[in-house]
């Protein structure tokens, strides 16, 4: 039985493999794929955000470039967002946000520039895994937020 700690390492690299592979392949493909290897557990719904992502995670203002969800929510369930930033968004204000929804910085902040960094939060109910990147003059938030219901 994985711990809850193994679980919130392994489910995102799961994630990341699967966005990672679906520039490589037809998106039917790889929906088909995912829901053979992981027993239909996983939900890729691409351009926009999971139908069940939970509301008390407030999300970025900008265009969802990929959504995706995975688990059954019995043992726990994790869900991805990546947004393309407005302009005047940054790593400080998506975590201000959050802790103003009631999040608590986990205190491992990590600015590695003006343009980015990685920060976590835990609720209680939910953890989130913030990462600020930029790139070609475009800012992205990616949003890991994970559940373990095996308490």
């Amino acid at each position: 039985m994985f711990t809850t700690r193994t679980r919130r390492v392994t489910v995102p690299i799961a994630i990341a493999l699967a966005v990672i592979a679906g520039p490589t392949l037809a998106g039917c493909s790889v929906q088909g794929i995912i829901n053979s290897a992981t027993g239909g557990k996983v939900s890729l719904p691409g351009k926009s955000i999971p139908s069940d992502f939970p509301k008390s995670v407030p999300l970025a203002k900008g265009t969802v470039i990929l959504g995706a969800a995975i688990g059954d929510g019995k043992g726990g369930k994790v869900w991805n967002v990546t947004i393309q930033l407005n302009d005047g968004e940054s790593l400080k204000s998506l975590a201000s946000d959050l802790t103003g929804a009631g999040f608590k910085d986990q205190g491992d902040l990590t600015t590695t520039s003006d343009d980015g960094g990685t920060a976590s939060f835990d609720n209680g109910t939910y953890s989130v895994i913030l990462v600020v990147a930029k790139a070609d003059n475009k800012t992205t938030a990616n949003y890991t937020v994970g559940t373990d219901n095996t308490k």
